[in-house]
């Protein structure tokens, strides 16, 4: 999953680090970390780094949920899927179209 978003795949080993790439992932900023850290507003601001990851990788709100909840089976579907990492406001290569120069051209 993080290879797929050109971020080191070994980073979800070091336990701190791992949440930052998972912010960098949801595109959010990385002064969140702090907020993890809070009771109760943690999980809120897991459920919304969850469901932004989800959304990156062209998923719903309930994935990201199962992003949440069952980690080790829906990051293995990210990870070995089709699915294809895309942060927000930049368009995929399905909206490109086959070439990437297309989007130069429009």
């Amino acid at each position: 999953m993080l290879e797929k978003a050109n971020q080191p795949g070994w980073g979800v080993l070091i336990p701190a680090y791992n949440l930052v790439l998972a912010l960098r992932l949801a595109g959010k900023p990385i002064w969140w970390i702090i907020l993890l850290f809070i009771p109760i507003v943690n999980f809120f601001v897991g459920v919304a780094v969850a469901v932004a990851i989800s959304r990156n990788f062209g998923k719903g709100f309930l994935f990201g949920l199962g992003l949440l909840f069952l980690p080790y089976i829906f990051c293995p579907i990210l990870g070995f899927g089709r699915a294809e990492y895309v942060p927000a406001g930049l368009p995929s290569m399905d909206q490109l179209g086959a070439d990437p120069r297309a989007a130069a051209i429009r």
